[in-house]
């Protein structure tokens, strides 16, 4: 199949979707498909376009067999409401004219975010008669209504109209969590519409390592220490202040340790944080080379996942299954009625605490340092789990089958596969 996908985000950007998307693309490629991705100019975490890629309009890439056709766009450091929407608005004017100038497409593969991106999409679906994938990262705009970024009311009935035409127009949406499901099928889109397929991990690139000689430890001086991890986005959805609060109760136990790896500017305010709380135990690094991540993952005893009391129930974030498939134990202070909480649970790998409370994840990280076989217990059901329900072999077979399924447009081709998967 000729397999085109649409997404904002992709290689050399080293968290959130960018990855997924790149392990998608490159092993579509390595089934024997002709893949292309419509991607911007690399951008994120810092919010300001990579400096080899800066001063281009468009620019054209192949890497590990995949094409990918990236265009500028509008963007800025500390982006206020305005830029947001500018940012989303020059990614769509740009890319079209790639995406539509290159080869057609069997099926089209579309992420959200970004939401517009939906538009672009569903036309290029219409010009080339080609059924269109619609992968739901995140569901806009009810994540950004709910933590307050989107409170124009005018916006809010824009982007919900959009919502709903990029449900309409798609010809399967592919989910990454049961959260979501339930979340679309109460906004009245048809069931059979909806695929639920978990977002991955490389088991066999992510997976549980000694700590004798760590290089991550050794670099940090880590060794014989308890370390308890974050990695990630440091944003408002995670509200990370909870983690140096509880850091400070827990500064007394010398043994105990916090890493935070994360983007630059989230650290400097971090670093004020822990000036304010006498958090002198945390240390705070940059986002490491992706080829150093196992690493890293394994350096941690405890593995980190912190939201913020009024994310949206559905969140899912995707660290969850890196540190599951290094075998690290998880405390995760999130919403109790959350997709994360409930995949956490279901995994047996870790506890799942109240969001904001930075007392009650200081004491289930010192219950951890207090018993360390149940840290090795949880990381063993952790890994188990992630092999099990989170391989990435098994989400490509699932994409392969649906691309299949759309593009033959045949019953038979409906393998139990995936079929188990549909709502």
């Amino acid at each position: 199949m000729r397999i085109l996908i649409y997404s904002y985000n992709y290689y050399p950007e080293p968290i959130g979707i960018a990855p997924l998307m790149t392990e998608l693309a490159e092993g579509l490629v390595k089934r024997g498909h002709q893949v292309r991705v419509v991607t911007a100019m690399p951008n994120y975490p810092e919010r300001q376009i990579y400096s080899s890629y800066r001063g281009k309009l468009y620019l054209t890439e192949y890497k590990n067999g995949v094409e990918i056709q990236r265009s500028y766009v509008w963007i800025r450091p500390e982006p206020n409401l305005l830029d947001r929407i500018l940012l989303d608005a020059s990614f769509l004017v740009t890319s079209f004219l790639p995406a539509l100038l290159g080869w057609r497409p069997d099926v089209i593969i579309s992420t959200s975010p970004s939401l517009p991106v939906c538009l672009p999409a569903s036309l290029l679906g219409l010009l080339h008669n080609c059924p269109v994938i619609l992968n739901l990262q995140d569901i806009l705009p009810e994540a950004a209504i709910d933590l307050g970024l989107l409170k124009n009311k005018l916006l809010i009935k824009l982007f919900t109209h959009l919502e709903k035409f990029a449900y309409h127009s798609a010809t399967k949406i592919s989910v990454i969590a049961d959260g979501f499901v339930d979340n679309l099928l109460k906004k009245g889109v048809p069931s059979d519409k909806i695929v639920q397929i978990p977002n991955w991990v490389d088991v066999s690139f992510i997976r549980p390592l000694s700590q004798e000689n760590n290089q991550f430890r050794a670099t940090h001086n880590l060794q014989d220490k308890f370390v308890v991890l974050y990695s990630g986005n440091i944003a408002l959805t995670q509200g990370l202040e909870t983690v140096i609060k509880a850091a400070a109760m827990l500064r007394d136990i010398p043994d105990i340790v916090f890493a935070i790896a994360g983007e630059a500017k989230g650290l400097q305010r971090l670093q004020q944080d822990c000036l304010n709380y006498g958090a002198d135990n945390v240390l705070l690094l940059p986002f490491q080379p992706r080829e150093h991540l196992p690493q890293m993952l394994a350096a941690a005893d405890v593995g980190l996942v912190v939201q913020k009391k009024n994310v949206v129930s559905f969140n899912m974030p995707s660290k969850i299954q890196l540190l599951l498939a290094s075998g690290r134990a998880l405390i995760a202070s999130v919403p109790e009625n959350g997709t994360a909480a409930r995949a956490i649970r279901q995994s047996g790998g870790g506890f799942v605490v109240p969001p904001e409370d930075p007392q009650a994840l200081a004491n289930a990280i010192l219950h951890l340092y207090e018993n360390p076989e149940k840290v090795k217990t949880l990381g063993y059901k952790s890994r188990q789990y992630a092999v099990e329900h989170y391989a990435f072999e098994q989400a490509l077979n699932n994409y392969e089958l649906l691309c299949e399924s759309l593009v033959v447009d045949d019953p038979v081709i409906h393998s139990p596969k995936i079929s188990n998967q549909e709502v």
